[in-house]
């Protein structure tokens, strides 16, 4: 297993890295509960709708448990807790929530382990990745005035 990437070329001519190629991970699918569940099941002795029962108590107990303003810690994942972004008030006593809370979201922090030997922090899940190249795609040149675009070779062949 890889995570795979495309490379696209910069063309935002405000940024410094205008002109220049940078890579992308891509997503070939998504992974619900359901599938999670199958795949649990595959590599232990509980059935699937056990499985899919525990995970699915999981949510709602994370969610009371991040709603009551607590972290929530899952071992060799990482933890997630609420932040919130507000609009600066003049003083603290006239700080209003409904007014100046602007919205919140979810902060996830990967687990993170040192490797010894390079003292490199590593995140859990990041632990042992590979990537490779998407197999087919093209990046677009820009359009020329009298034409229209023209791909570039397919990177990799």
């Amino acid at each position: 297993m890889a995570v795979i990437y495309k490379i696209y070329k910069n063309n935002n001519k405000k940024n410094a890295g205008f002109g220049k190629f940078y890579a992308r991970a891509m997503h070939n699918g998504t992974t619900n509960l359901d599938d999670i569940a199958a795949i649990i099941e595959r590599n232990c002795s509980m059935k699937k709708s056990d499985v899919k029962a525990v995970l699915t108590e999981l949510v709602e107990v994370m969610t009371a448990q991040i709603q009551d303003s607590k972290r929530v810690k899952l071992d060799g994942l990482g933890t997630f807790k609420i932040g919130i972004s507000t609009k600066g008030a003049e003083s603290a006593a006239a700080f209003n929530p409904a007014k100046h809370i602007k919205n919140m979201r979810v902060i996830f922090m990967p687990e993170v382990h040192v490797e010894r030997d390079s003292r490199k922090h590593i995140k859990a899940l990041l632990s042992g990745v590979n990537v490779t190249e998407m197999k087919q795609y093209t990046i677009e040149k820009k359009k020329k005035k009298a034409g229209g675009s023209t791909p570039a070779p397919t990177p990799g062949h």
